[in-house]
C-alpha cells in the first residue's frame, strides 16, 4: 500500500495526514529537552521514555520502512485545564493510532504515537526489562522529533483552536 491509498482509507477517523520524508524527521535538541525538562512527568520512569528510551535506535529501525505518515486527532475539552478531556483524547487517538496501524499492515513497534506507554499499570523500569516489549508504544517526542517541525514541514496543523487538543503520530510501513 502506498501513502495515498493509507490517507484515503483513515480520512475518516483521523482530522489530518500527510506523507513525511524519511529525510525531513530528525532529532531534534528541542524535543530531547523538553523530554529532560519533564514536562509530562514521564521521564526517567518507563521504558518507552528517555533516558530508558533509545530514541536514535528506534529511528534507524524505523527508517527502514519505504513510507512514513504523520497524522492527527483533534478532541474537544472543556477548557485549557481539562486534565481529564486530554487523557480522553489520548485513549481515542491510541485507539485510532491501532486502527492505522492495521490498516498500514504494520506493528505497533511501527508506530510512534502521543504519550508514554500504557500497556502495564506499572513499568518496570528501571529495574527490569520491559515485560511486553512487543505492546511498547512510544511517543513522537520521546525518539526527539519535534511535531512543530514536522507539521511545519508538512502543513498540518498544531493547532485547532482553543478548548481543543490535538495529538499526533507518525505511522512507518512498506
Amino acid at each position: 500500500m502506498n501513502v495515498r491509498e493509507l490517507r484515503q482509507k483513515i480520512s475518516p477517523i483521523v482530522c489530518e495526514s500527510s506523507a513525511v520524508e524519511k529525510e525531513d524527521i530528525v532529532v531534534s535538541p528541542d524535543a530531547v529537552n523538553a523530554c529532560r525538562q519533564n514536562y509530562c512527568g514521564r521521564y526517567g520512569k518507563s521504558w518507552s521514555c528517555p533516558p530508558g528510551a533509545d530514541g536514535e535506535k528506534v529511528l534507524r529501525r524505523l527508517r527502514m520502512h519505504a513510507h512514513a505518515l504523520l497524522f492527527s486527532t483533534v478532541h474537544p475539552l472543556e477548557d485549557s485545564y481539562d486534565a481529564e478531556g486530554m487523557e480522553r483524547g489520548r485513549e481515542a487517538h491510541a485507539r485510532v493510532q491501532a486502527q492505522v496501524v492495521a490498516l498500514a499492515g504494520c506493528t505497533p513497534q511501527d508506530a510512534l504515537g502521543a504519550g508514554s506507554c500504557t500497556v502495564c499499570g506499572r513499568c518496570t523500569y528501571p529495574h527490569a526489562p520491559c515485560r511486553f516489549p512487543k505492546k511498547m508504544t512510544r511517543s513522537v517526542e520521546s525518539c526527539g522529533i519535534s511535531v512543530v517541525d514536522l507539521c511545519q514541514k508538512t502543513g498540518l496543523a498544531y493547532t485547532h483552536g482553543p478548548d481543543t487538543v490535538t495529538y499526533f503520530s507518525l505511522v512507518f510501513f512498506d
